[in-house]
């Protein structure tokens, strides 16, 4: 029997929990409240667990994962870098940046390939393309870590920056380029910061265009912008980073 355990059925879980079924798989849910230890006893050895809960709830989990499915992790949180992972001692967890979005009551919509690295990027592959979701599988390492900040860069770019424009994403870049690009650059400070890399910027401004392009009516803001510009500014601080177009928005 093919297993995958799923913890967390949001938004983001039913859609994989969707694809893993129709390609075959037995998909065991995992809920808020329930007992991960007695039911790694039952299900000791899955294919993959994907840890599909909110960012704020990531490290709880992964804290609490159960021996036996640390070395099958799967992580799709916005906002993820190494280090969230190291943390708690993965070495090489399957991780899925997701470039497609699901809101309640609607199919969900792609923006552009979703990129997966490690040990179960065939499994999620073959899932999301059963469902009509393209995705596209990466190597770990320099390419995994370009493609995380990317997608850290758009979410936190067009949440920031659309506090106070507005709008979607092709009126920000047509109508606010300069500002945006100056969020941009404080967010690729602090992105730069928690990585300890320096990236090439006009290779992430190029992958966020990209991004824009493949859903140019998609909004800026949602309820977590605020929440997502706290937490760049904590960031900013435990680095000294100067950020004025930030803290000027907070």
């Amino acid at each position: 029997m093919s297993e995958v355990i799923i913890i967390g059925l949001g938004q983001l879980g039913r859609v994989f929990a969707g694809g893993l079924l129709r390609t075959g798989h037995t998909v065991i849910p995992v809920n808020r409240g329930d007992d991960m230890d007695a039911l790694e006893k039952s299900h000791p050895a899955p294919k993959l667990v994907l840890v599909a809960v909110a960012e704020n709830d990531l490290h709880g989990v992964l804290a609490a994962l159960p021996g036996r499915w640390k070395p099958r992790a799967a992580l799709i949180q916005n906002e993820l870098l190494p280090r969230d992972w190291q943390a708690h001692g993965y070495v090489d967890p399957t991780i899925i940046s997701v470039w497609f979005e699901k809101k309640k009551g609607i199919d969900a919509k792609p923006l552009i390939a979703s990129p997966v690295a490690g040990p179960g990027a065939a499994l999620l592959c073959h899932a999301l393309t059963a469902i009509d979701l393209p995705c596209r599988e990466i190597a770990p390492g320099d390419e995994l870590l370009f493609e995380l900040v990317r997608k850290n860069l758009y979410i936190l770019t067009t949440n920031i920056a659309g506090l106070k424009t507005g709008g979607t994403v092709s009126q920000l870049w047509a109508q606010h380029e300069a500002f945006a690009r100056q969020v941009a650059n404080e967010v690729m400070d602090i992105e730069d910061a928690l990585t300890g890399v320096a990236h090439d910027r006009e290779k992430l401004i190029a992958g966020m265009l990209e991004a824009f392009d493949g859903d140019p009516d998609h909004a800026c803001t949602g309820r977590s912008a605020p929440a997502r510009l706290a937490r760049a500014l904590q960031h900013a601080d435990a680095f000294g980073l100067n950020v004025p177009t930030l803290r000027a928005l907070a």
